[in-house]
Order: C-alpha cells, then structure tokens, then sequence
C-alpha cells in the first residue's frame, strides 16, 4: 500500500517543496503585506498535494514582489474542477481573482459535462499557460505485456480493465481512445485519486493506467510499475529505457496535461497583463524554475494572446477525443 505521504510526494514529484509549501498559507511564505494592496486570490480547483496545488503555490511564493501584493492560494476541489472553476467565472472582473486551471477545467468539460455551468472560452479571460506534464501508460511489475504492442494485441484477446485518476479526467479519455482506436476489450475502473489508481494498477487489480508521469515515476523507477509509453516527444533522460507514444506506434492519445491561469471574463486587459508578466516571471526564473521541473513540469510559458489561441485548439482536441470515448459526466 502506498501511504498518505508517499502518495502526497509522489503526486508532486517533489517531497521537501511540497511539504514546505503546504506547511504554511501562501500569504506567509516570508513576505510582508503591502499597505492597502488586496491580495490575488488564487483558485485551485483541486485538492492540496497534488501537482496544481504545487505549482499555484510556486506561483504564489514567486509572484508577490512582481505584483506588489499577497498572493493568497484558495483550494476550491469538487466535481472535476468545476467547483471551484466556476467560483472565478462568477467573481467579479477586478484583477483580484484566478483560477489555476486545466486541460480538464477549460477544455474536456465543454464536451462532457451536458450542464457545465460555464463556459470554458466565454467565461473566462486567458492569462498565462506556465507548463505541462507528460502522461504515461503503466502496468504492474508482474504484467504479462512488456510492450504497449503487446497491451494492446492481449486487449483484442482477452478482456481487461483500465484505472484512471476519475472519471471524466485526461487519464480516462486518453486510455479509453486507446482503447477505441485500437479496438481493445477493457473496462474502465475510476478510482479517487492518482494513488489509489497506481495501487492498485501495481498489485494487479487492473491491468493498465495512463498517468500524470510525476505521479508514478517514483514506483516506475522502484520497479512497482512499469511504463510502456509515455506522451514526450523524446526519451526522458532518467528513464531511458521508457519509449515514447510515438515510438510505441500510438502517439495521438497521448496528449500532455497543460495548467494555465484564467480569469474572469471581461477583466481589463492592464491588468491581465500585469498578473500575466508577474507569473512568467516566475517560471523563468532559474530557482522557481527548478523547483518546477524537479516537480515533472515542462515549462510552457506563454502569454495571454498565444495562450488564448492555444486553449481554442485544444478545446476542439478535446471534443474529437470524447466524441470518440463518448465519455459524458454529470454537469
């Protein structure tokens, strides 16, 4: 079994940042309050630990010197991001409220969520998208299938079972496309978080889990799993054995997590602007900028033009891939 603080460490990549960061309030990481300046409330829609949380309170931490006031990291979890996604989309358009969205917050949930209670273009102003992470297919140890090629010829065989992180989430919808466009038999098996997913993906109580790769890089390299293909566009240096999606002949399903802020619509360009320059300057700064990459991110940073183009493809991305899965959640 993999224990409440591995499985926290492991969901980061990163042990000693995370704990340090979830051990005091982003507004007191060492930073004085400007006189009269209201702080940025930062929206998670997610839990603490995992890798949105990590990254907001990086951005957190960073951003107040370029901002000139306190950046206060709210976590807002619940039905898929949507909670506290539609908490920004509702606040007012001041420039003292984000979110730290998602693939899933701002572009699969358009598609499988008939009620979404907001739009994921219309409601919202792009910010600034700050980085990436790869997926990885993984089995256990014990597996018979020592290639994706060979996955996926036992799935025509046989029937099998997937784990995803939740239903509706990008391990989900990239496993079961997988699944469609190669005409595999499996089971979609949703668990409550990468953890318990990645148990029980190693003991052998489901065949195979596409996973954020910080997330389970720590049991890849243990030998508690093993990776057959991970979405990179080129081996990993410390995991050189582990083929790209390409490589293994199925790059399309792959497609990477990517994290963004947004805020809501109608906030003033200046603004934007201003919060926009303030956390890309966090990622490009070396320190800040390790700290993300030890946690598994590929820094992506662009601004809000490119970032607003960028969300637009991959929102219709998302709709050709869950009108292919036909995965629909409740709205």
């Amino acid at each position: 079994m993999i224990h409440r603080r591995t499985a926290l460490q492991a969901l980061a990549g990163l042990g000693p940042i995370a704990a340090a960061s979830l051990s005091r309030p982003a507004h007191a990481q060492g930073q004085a309050k400007i006189q009269g300046a209201p702080p940025l409330h930062l929206v998670v829609p997610a839990p603490p630990g995992g890798p949105t949380d990590i990254l907001a309170r990086v951005l957190a931490e960073g951003a107040h010197p370029a901002l000139g006031r306190v950046v206060v990291v709210e976590n807002k979890p619940g039905a898929g991001g949507v909670i506290g996604s539609e908490a920004v989309a509702r606040a007012a358009p001041d420039g003292n409220t984000i979110v730290l969205g998602h693939n899933q917050t701002h572009a699969s949930n358009q598609w499988m969520m008939p009620n979404l209670p907001y739009d994921v273009i219309a409601s919202f102003t792009p910010v600034a998208r700050l980085g990436t992470v790869h997926h990885a297919l993984v089995v256990g140890a014990d597996s018979p299938s020592h290639t994706l090629a060979e996955l996926i010829e036992r799935g025509r065989r046989e029937d099998l079972s997937y784990a995803s992180s939740q239903a509706g989430s990008a391990s989900h919808v990239i496993s079961e496309t997988l699944v469609r466009r190669t005409g595999m038999r499996a089971v979609h098996v949703p668990y409550r978080g990468a953890a318990p997913a990645a148990t029980d993906t190693m003991t052998g109580v489901v065949d195979f889990y596409t996973a954020t790769f910080p997330s389970v890089a720590p049991l890849v390299r243990d030998g508690k799993l093993r990776a057959l293909a991970i979405g990179a566009p080129a081996r990993l240096p410390d995991f050189p054995d582990i083929p790209t999606a390409a490589e293994a002949g199925q790059p399309e399903p792959f497609v990477d997590a990517w994290f963004g802020l947004f805020a809501p619509a109608q906030t003033p360009a200046p603004l934007v602007e201003r919060i926009a320059g303030a956390m890309l300057g966090v990622v490009r700064d070396p320190s800040m900028g390790e700290k993300l990459r030890n946690a598994g991110f590929t820094l992506a940073p662009q601004g809000p033009a490119e970032f607003a183009a960028f969300q637009k493809q991959e929102v219709a991305r998302w709709q050709e891939m869950v009108r292919l899965t036909g995965v629909k959640l409740e709205g």
